[in-house]
């Protein structure tokens, strides 16, 4: 099993202290750098930022929005970052959420998953220098009638395959995700879950496709906090798990609160939602249950995240992807050397 580190959202404070981290990740090996993106920072200025002051670590996004560019000004923009990165950048897609898809870029949030895989195979054509022309439900290329035609990328990626990741959480997303992409970029995961959760999904979409998940990158996020207060640190995490679990999304359309149901946490996600969009943030915050934070996040001596470790890859992970939690910058710096530490414990380093 690989680590990898994400920085979340730049602009919040600690920009200095990002690029420490992603330049602390680079010297210990760390294996992809992932930076993330909303309504404020975009990740490829972000990601082109690391690159360049960093060796040999892969930097991605996780993700670049669906609703944010056209298909192939995406292509343009993950060639172009590979090529100034030598060879080093990783395409993380996904269709955000319906509040910043419509109220952010105006693109209307109906079929996802048809929208998502017509992105992708426009994608892949551009970035395989393929003279573009294309006939979809959502994409025409060139316009029919007009003076556009058929043309092809200009710029030559260091590398003919750039690693296509997309971020799934419903079952049908992650099928598709396994039938289409490289590999897949996971939230909230539980290695006790993730079976019936996602890997079973993602093993269809293999399957549809004729293929095994030998070489696909299963790549979840966890946060980690290192310490010997198991209930202290998992604390830490509640507004953050409130926020998604109640906040990320209406009351009928809100993928984060659904996983956690299909988690087995019905009545906590449902109370944790109502409690969050209602006003009541602390209350929301208070009803997350430890349970779920822990089972969600690394917590806890070196040798406790080795074990979870060893659990998550036995579930079928392939990346782990650490967000290290601190105040300072040292105490960042020391949650990643002990992710390194942890994974040397668990026998699992590659």
């Amino acid at each position: 099993m690989r680590l990898g580190i994400n920085l979340g959202y730049w602009g919040a404070g600690m920009d200095g202290d990002n690029l420490a981290v992603a330049q602390e990740a680079d010297r210990l090996g760390y294996d992809v750098c992932w930076a993330a993106e909303a309504y404020g920072s975009d990740a490829p200025t972000v990601l082109s930022w690391v690159a360049a002051q960093t060796e040999s670590i892969d930097v991605g996004s996780a993700i670049m929005q669906i609703p944010a560019r056209q298909p192939a000004m995406t292509a343009m923009t993950a060639a172009t970052l590979d090529s100034l990165s030598g060879g080093r950048f990783r395409l993380g897609l996904g269709v955000s959420g319906p509040q910043v898809s419509e109220g952010w870029y105006g693109v209307k949030f109906d079929k996802p998953l048809a929208r998502t895989r017509e992105y992708v195979e426009i994608v892949r054509k551009a970035m395989a220098r393929e003279r573009l022309s294309y006939e979809g439900q959502h994409w025409t290329l060139p316009l029919p009638g007009g003076p556009g035609k058929p043309i092809k990328l200009t710029v030559h990626p260091q590398r003919e395959h750039i690693p296509l990741y997309i971020a799934a959480i419903g079952p049908k997303n992650l099928e598709q995700t396994g039938e289409i992409a490289d590999g897949a970029l996971l939230i909230f995961p539980s290695a006790e879950h993730l079976e019936d959760t996602a890997m079973r999904y993602l093993r269809a979409g293999r399957e549809k496709a004729g293929r095994t998940m030998d070489g696909f990158d299963v790549c979840p996020t966890l946060p980690l906090a290192v310490g010997d207060d198991i209930k202290g640190l998992a604390d830490m995490f509640r507004p953050y798990t409130a926020l998604y679990v109640g906040g990320m999304g209406s009351p009928k359309q809100n993928f984060y609160n659904q996983l956690a149901q299909r988690m087995g946490y019905e009545k906590e996600a449902a109370e944790i939602q109502e409690k969050y969009l209602s006003g009541d943030k602390a209350g929301a915050a208070a009803a997350v249950p430890h349970q779920l934070i822990d089972q969600t996040t690394l917590l806890g001596s070196v040798e406790r995240i080795a074990d979870r470790m060893q659990a998550y890859a036995a579930a079928g992970v392939t990346t782990l992807t650490l967000a290290p939690a601190g105040f300072t910058l040292d105490e960042r710096i020391a949650a990643l050397r002990v992710g390194t530490e942890a994974l040397e414990r668990s026998g699992l380093a590659r």
